[in-house]
């Protein structure tokens, strides 16, 4: 099933109608996920969002903001079935190329410190730490902090 997911899996622009679908993946693999209306924002402040697809059916997802010389990925996530196959290293290269597209300088991104598998993708893709933003994410008692990572473009 890998190679053939590699060989099929696509990504397209996220549309409104895509917004339930992404949006159930988001509450699914996140304790604290953003709303429909984040998404629905995200879209219409002319953002970088994405999809992948597999045989018609949403199951990742992404949302990038361009600015000046920076890229800055907001979000990123791969639904649970879909996880652990590659997906997340192939989209965040796709997102690398994009940010390259728009000449951006540097792609920057916040991770919870809890989130082991993300901080090794980012980290095997070459991002390194470069701040620590304190209280940044709710968590189930308090706040947790964020760390700030940096793949120079």
């Amino acid at each position: 099933m890998n190679a053939r997911l590699q060989d099929v899996a696509t990504f397209r622009p996220m549309c409104l109608v895509d917004v339930e679908a992404v949006s159930a993946i988001e509450c699914e693999i996140y304790p604290f996920p953003w709303t429909n209306g984040n998404f629905r924002d995200s879209l219409n402040a002319g953002y970088s969002v994405w999809v992948c697809e597999f045989d018609g059916t949403v199951i990742g997802y992404s949302v990038m903001m361009m600015a000046a010389d920076e890229a800055h990925l907001l979000n990123l996530g791969i639904a649970r079935d879909w996880q652990g196959r590659g997906l997340g290293r192939r989209f965040l290269n796709h997102l690398i190329d994009l940010a390259r597209g728009y000449h951006a300088g540097v792609l920057l991104l916040e991770v919870r410190p809890s989130n082991i598998a993300a901080r090794r993708l980012y980290a095997t893709n070459g991002f390194r730490e470069i701040a620590v933003r304190r209280k940044y994410y709710p968590a189930e008692s308090g706040r947790e902090d964020a760390l700030l990572l940096e793949l120079v473009l």
